[in-house]
Formats: structure tokens, C-alpha cells, sequence
């Protein structure tokens, strides 16, 4: 049972679907469904971050009666309501017909984080971001779903940077109440309540669920009353460098997480596992088979058929290990539970190449599932050779690590007016096929001035926001003046953009682009063809090395002689995402090869006709066609930094400079927007989560089911 709209007010029963709607995330994806509630208090909806659960709540109650008198909004919003409506009603999945209804039981994803929309502010970076567009594609395709995790009412933390352009963190809590997410209740009318199984003391959890369209994602809250003070604050933040609080926090994940979805009434088919986090989950899905009868061998070979994991880090110091002491002291009620010894349950997670370092987590996911894979071509090759040892015997091309590159979810990441635009020259139906690449051949038909005059306006529409955020800081808080000309006071939205926006982790090389000051200004304060630079996101709070590279960035941006061409926009996050992917004229990424796993941000940018400058690392392998962007092949050894800067500069003073500026007739750059509808054409089939859920569904859900795989067509 879920508590729903309990905090709503009463809404007249001719618009009451708004209230439904509101508690479900698919309107976060349906802009036609976000216009219904913005047009209901405008200024509510922007200051409220888009929250339609927050701003029913706030507008006054004769803003309803209005909205039952306008025949407009009201054929809208039947129209909104009645394809809601379809759209949940809706169960045929993307599966063979041949699939019986019990084998459609759901997979159970489980990942230790989401973003799904600024409303939810939980911790998410690329991985949660994932999450989050797979949620949202099963929910599409209707391939059935269940997801956990976990519900973080800290969040991560609201970022701010001081004169010296160091990182601080603020806490930001999530205000349950007015967040589209409901209470689990059970069978008495109370929230659900679960207790983590084996673990001493007893650690228990409050369930929570969002609906993610028709995907249902439950999350656990371990901040009540039932937990021990030292316990309340397992689920409060993810990622802590405190080891024995992460693997708390991955107890409960997996475990937990399991146990949840089983209380919550969930029989799934199939265990997914996002990452190596949640990875207990598959113990506690062995320790249920021990439990009815079967040995753990059995039991264990029964589970691996059915699970897959995907590892997503390419470097071995990114895998979680713990100590053997601190597995010890809470899986020694554990193991015996499995029927298995001391010695037995620490094999089952021992990494042969480090063998007295701890339980590895991923080398225990790895060997106890059955489907395994990377996110890139590359990052299959670079696991294949990590993880060789535990398939000593076979050769380096054949071991069983296969590769899935990551996707993104069109309807969330296509900005509205772009939509529309695709909508009048590809077709109105573009959106249900548009992972088959015959679908974007009539996309040189858009008008180049057509395609060029909505990119600019989502330029100037970036560049405004930034000036409107330090405009409101200035007036707030009155920091100081350098912090506001850092902060993108200064910007121009006729200037060539370049956007930089991830986690400040030293392998991604923010400041590679700042490497030659000289050469640098020369190109920000060009006085014909000048260049600015768009910079954001948030170092781990203890990775103080993450934090000096954004640091030399800030200060970067607020030297004088850049002429307020650098740009640093704190706080990053998803509503700031949206802008930038949508706004900037070009993507930027250069990080240390082999080392980006796959990379999203750049698929993004692309569907919204941004092309991508990067090394050839992750995706960009294999998305760039020489037609679509730019690409450079990193460089090896000493003074890497400074040779790859220079091939950096060389490029984007050749090529990418003098073809934005090549301005033909009405003032449009013609070459730019061959390249621009390229980057569209080459990414949004390839690259989309569409193919990407079909092809996990391929290759992995269809053979775990027992079915023929090859039965399957590609496109629905």
C-alpha cells in the first residue's frame, strides 16, 4: 500500500489528475505534462525548481477554480491526463511474444545512487545519472523493473566557493514533504518498516517508493527512531571515506535492498546490479536458496544464471575493498547462514592479484554472476585485462567480460524546442523508433538557419541564466565582487562557448585547457573571434586533490586578464546540466586514456546539436566519424599534460575556431551546423538508452529467461 497525495490540498475533481501526476516522475520527461503545472503559478514553479508537488501546495486555491473555467487548459490537461493514463496502462514489453507471463517478472536493479530530476536532489554523478535514464527507458519499452536503493535526506551537499576558490559544503536536506516521493505503508496504515536480516545490532530501514513512470524505485531510509543513534546516519550521505561506515551503508544496500523488495511484494526473474555497491544482494539472494534446502554450491550456481553486473570503474584503486577483520566482525553470523566457513565466505570476494587486501567487492561480483559487462567498447578491453586473473587460464580476448556502451534517454535530455523541431522535419513518431539510425536520414533537411536560431536562443538562455544566479548571489549575500565576475557575470552569448561540467576528479583534467596562460588569453580576448569557457561541477568533500584543481580553475576564472571569459557555475547538478548540454556550443573532455569508463555528458550535448572535442577515450571511440566533432589521441609518459594542451590548443585554434566564426549569409555559420546536425545524426540512434535497454535485453534478459535470444528483433 502507498501513501499517496496525502499532502496535496483538495483539488477540484475536474483537474484531480494533477495531483496523480504529480507523484510520478513521467511528467519530468513529458513537457507538454510540466506546462500544465507551470502554467499555474509561473513564478512558483521556476522558484520552486520545478517541483509540481511543491507548487500545488503553494498556489493559492482560487488559481484552481480559474484553471476549471479556461476551456484551454482544460482540453490541455485532458489531453495531458488521458495519454497519462494510456501511457500506465500500458503492459505490452519490449519481448518476444513467446515470453509467458510468469517469465515477465520484473528484473531487480539495484545502484547505490539516482538522478532523476533537481525535485529529488539524492547524490548522483555519471553512475547515478545512468541509473536514472535506464529507470525511465524500461519505463518506455515497459520492460518490467524494480529498482532500490537508497533515499539520502542529506542529499549530497549544496556546494560553495569561498574568495580563495576553495570548496565548501553545505548540508542540504531533502524536504520528504514536498518531494514527489511517498511513504510504503504497511498492512496498519504505517510506513513500512524492514529489518536488515543477520546483522547485530539490528539495523532497519523506513521504505520509501518514487515512480519513475511505470518503474517503481524504492528507496531505505535509515534516519528513524527504531535505529540506534550510530545507525541513523548509515543512509544519510553516500560515498563516505570512513570504510567500516561504507560498508555498512553496502549491507544495507544489498541485503537490505533485497529483503525490501521481497517485503514490498516484488518476485523478480533476474538480479542486476549497477556497480560493485550492492553486490551483498546476491548473497542474500543465495542465503534464501540455502534456506530452502539447497546446498550453497547449488544455490550459489542457481543465482549466478540469473544475475548481471556491470562494473563501471577502470582503475583498480576506484573498487571497493574491505578489510577481512571488519568482514569478520559482521558476516560472522553470516556465513554459517550460507552454510559455508570462514575461510570459504572470504574466498568468494579474494582478488588474486592483491590477495591479502580484502573482500573486493566487484571480484566478488564478477565471479558470481553469470552476465558481465563494461560500458564502452574500450572499457571492455581495459577490464578484460584488469580482471584477467580470475580467469587465469583463458586468453586476454576471451575472457567473459563482455561490453554494453552506455546510452541516454532522449526524452529527458532533447531540450523542448529542439523536440519540436524534429517533430516538423523527421515526423511526429520520430520519438518511438529513434534508436534506429534510418530515422534521422532526414535530418539535413532541417534549414540551417531553422537549427541555428534555437541553438542560439538555448545559448542565450544558458548564458542569462548564469548572469540571473550571480546576480541573485550578489544581492543575497554580498560576497565578493571577484567571486561574481568568476561566476559568469561577464558572459556573451555571441561568443563561441565551450562547456567542461563533471566531478572534479584529477584523471578528468579540468585545467588541461589552462595549461599555456599565455596561449590561452590570447585565444579568450581574440578581438574578432574570442572564446569563453563554461566550467562546473563538485570535488568529493575529501578529495582534496579535486578540490585544488577546481580551485586553480576558479582563480582562473577570476583573473582579470581573461576578461571574464571563464566561467566557473557552482553547485552543479541536473537543472544546470540541462542548461549546459542544451546551451554551449561546444563539449570539452580530455581525460587521462584508458580512464573514462564511457562518459554521458558528451551524448547529451550532442543530441542537442552540441558537438564533442575529447580524446579518444570511452564512448567518443567509438561515436566520433571525423564528421561530428573533434578528436585527439592522448599522449604517454612525461609532460603529458603539456603536449596534449598543445594538441588541444592547435585544434581548437585551426579548426573549431575559424569554422564557428565562418558566419555565411543571415548570419549563419553553415559549416558549424553541418557539423551540429552530424553530432545529432551519429548519437541519437547509436548512442540513445533505447538501444541500450534492448540491447541488455538481448544479449542478457532474454538468454537468463531461458529464451532464444536470437528470436529477438533489434528494433521494436
Amino acid at each position: 500500500m502507498i501513501a499517496v497525495g496525502e499532502r496535496l490540498p483538495k483539488l477540484p475533481d475536474r483537474i484531480k489528475g494533477l495531483a496523480d501526476m504529480a507523484y510520478n516522475l513521467w511528467w519530468s520527461w513529458h513537457p507538454e505534462a510540466r506546462m500544465l503545472y507551470k502554467r499555474l503559478g509561473r513564478r512558483i514553479w521556476k522558484e520552486r525548481l520545478h517541483n509540481p508537488v511543491r507548487l500545488l501546495n503553494e498556489i493559492p486555491g482560487e488559481i484552481f477554480q480559474t484553471a476549471v473555467t479556461d476551456p484551454e487548459y482544460l482540453r490541455d490537461y485532458d489531453e495531458v491526463y488521458s495519454a497519462f493514463m494510456r501511457y500506465m496502462a500500458e503492459r505490452d514489453g519490449w519481448f518476444p511474444e513467446n515470453v509467458t507471463k510468469d517469465q515477465m517478472l520484473p528484473v531487480a536493479y539495484f545502484s547505490a545512487e539516482y538522478g532523476l530530476h533537481h525535485s529529488l536532489p539524492f547524490y548522483a554523478g555519471g553512475l547515478g545519472f545512468l541509473a536514472g535514464d535506464i529507470l525511465k527507458e524500461c519505463s518506455d519499452l515497459s520492460v518490467p523493473f524494480a529498482a532500490a536503493g537508497f533515499m539520502y535526506p542529506e542529499g549530497y551537499f549544496l556546494q560553495r566557493i569561498n574568495e580563495s576558490g576553495w570548496q565548501e559544503e553545505l548540508e542540504e536536506r531533502i524536504d520528504k514533504d514536498a518531494a514527489p516521493i511517498t511513504k510504503v505503508l504497511n498492512e496498519d496504515g504505517q510506513q513500512m518498516v524492514v529489518k536488515v536480516p543477520f546483522i547485530e545490532p539490528s539495523i532497519y530501514v523506513a521504505v520509501w517508493k518514487v515512480m519513475v513512470g511505470r518503474v517503481p524505485l524504492y528507496l531505505m531510509d535509515t534516519d528513524i527512531e527504531k535505529n540506534e543513534p550510530w545507525n541513523r546516519n548509515i543512509s544519510a550521505r553516500l560515498y563516505t571515506g570512513n570504510i567500516e561506515q561504507r560498508l555498512r551503508q553496502e549491507i544495507v544496500l544489498g541485503i537490505g535492498g533485497y529483503q525490501m523488495l521481497k517485503e514490498v511484494g516484488i518476485r523478480h526473474s533476474l538480479l542486476r546490479l549497477n556497480e560493485g555497491h550492492p553486490a551483498f544482494a546476491i548473497l542474500e539472494r543465495i542465503r534464501g536458496k540455502v534456506q530452502d534446502g539447497m546446498s550453497f554450491d547449488n544455490a550459489s550456481g542457481e543465482v549466478q544464471k540469473k544475475t548481471i553486473f556491470t562494473t563501471h570503474t577502470p582503475v583498480p584503486a576506484g573498487h571497493d575493498v574491505f578489510p577481512f577483520q571488519l568482514m569478520e566482525r559482521y558476516f560472522n553470523t553470516y556465513w554459517p547462514a550460507l552454510g559455508i566457513d570462514r575461510q570459504r565466505f572470504f574466498e568468494l570476494g579474494v582478488n588474486p592479484e592483491a590477495p591479502d587486501a580484502g573482500f573486493n567487492m566487484t571480484a566478488f561480483a564478477l565471479r558470481h554472476s553469470h552476465y558481465r559487462n563494461a560500458v564502452s567498447k574500450r572499457h571492455g578491453e581495459v577490464s578484460r585485462r584488469m580482471w584477467h586473473s580470475l580467469w587465469p587460464d583463458l586468453p586476454e580476448d576471451k575472457i567473459p567480460i563482455d561490453h554494453i556502451t552506455n546510452g541516454i534517454h532522449l526524452p529527458t535530455w532533447v531540450n523542448p524546442k529542439i523536440h519540436t523541431l524534429f517533430d516538423k522535419y523527421i515526423g511526429p513518431n520520430w520519438l518511438e523508433d529513434h534508436d534506429d539510425p534510418a530515422v534521422w536520414k532526414p535530418l539535413n533537411d532541417i534549414p540551417d538557419k531553422e537549427l541555428w536560431q534555437i541553438h542560439y536562443r538555448l545559448k542565450e538562455k544558458l548564458v542569462f541564466y548564469i548572469r540571473g544566479r550571480a546576480r541573485r548571489k550578489w544581492m543575497k549575500n554580498r560576497v565578493n565582487p571577484s567571486i561574481i565576475l568568476a561566476e559568469g557575470s561577464l558572459l556573451d552569448p555571441t561568443v563561441l562557448t565551450i562547456g567542461f561540467a563533471r566531478r572534479f576528479a584529477t584523471y578528468k583534467r579540468h585545467d588541461l585547457i589552462l595549461h599555456d596562460m599565455q596561449r590561452l588569453k590570447k585565444l579568450l580576448n581574440d578581438p574578432l573571434h574570442p572564446v569563453q569557457i563554461v566550467f562546473s561541477g563538485k570535488a568529493h568533500p575529501e578529495d582534496n586533490f579535486g578540490k585544488q584543481v577546481l580551485q586553480k580553475v576558479f582563480r582562473a576564472a577570476s583573473e582579470p586578464d581573461m576578461g571574464g571569459r571563464i566561467a566557473f557555475v557552482e553547485d552543479y547538478g541536473e537543472q544546470l546540466a540541462q542548461y549546459m548540454v542544451q546551451g554551449v556550443d561546444v563539449w570539452l573532455n580530455n581525460p587521462i586514456p584508458p580512464l573514462e569508463a564511457s562518459g554521458t555528458s558528451g551524448m547529451k550535448a550532442a543530441v542537442n546539436g552540441v558537438p564533442t572535442l575529447s580524446i579518444l577515450d570511452g564512448w567518443w571511440i567509438e561515436g566520433f566519424n571525423g564528421k561530428n566533432g573533434w578528436a585527439f589521441e592522448g599522449s604517454e609518459g612525461d609532460n603529458r599534460d603539456a603536449r596534449d594542451s598543445e594538441t588541444l590548443y592547435d585544434i581548437l585554434e585551426k579548426e573549431v575556431i575559424p569554422l564557428y566564426y565562418d558566419v555565411g549569409d543571415e548570419g549563419v555559420p553553415h559549416g558549424w551546423v553541418r557539423v551540429m546536425k552530424e553530432a545529432i545524426k551519429s548519437t541519437a540512434a547509436q548512442f540513445s538508452s533505447r538501444r541500450m535497454i534492448k540491447e541488455y535485453t538481448k544479449k542478457f534478459y532474454v538468454d537468463a529467461l531461458g529464451l532464444q535470444g536470437s528470436n529477438v528483433p533489434y528494433h521494436k
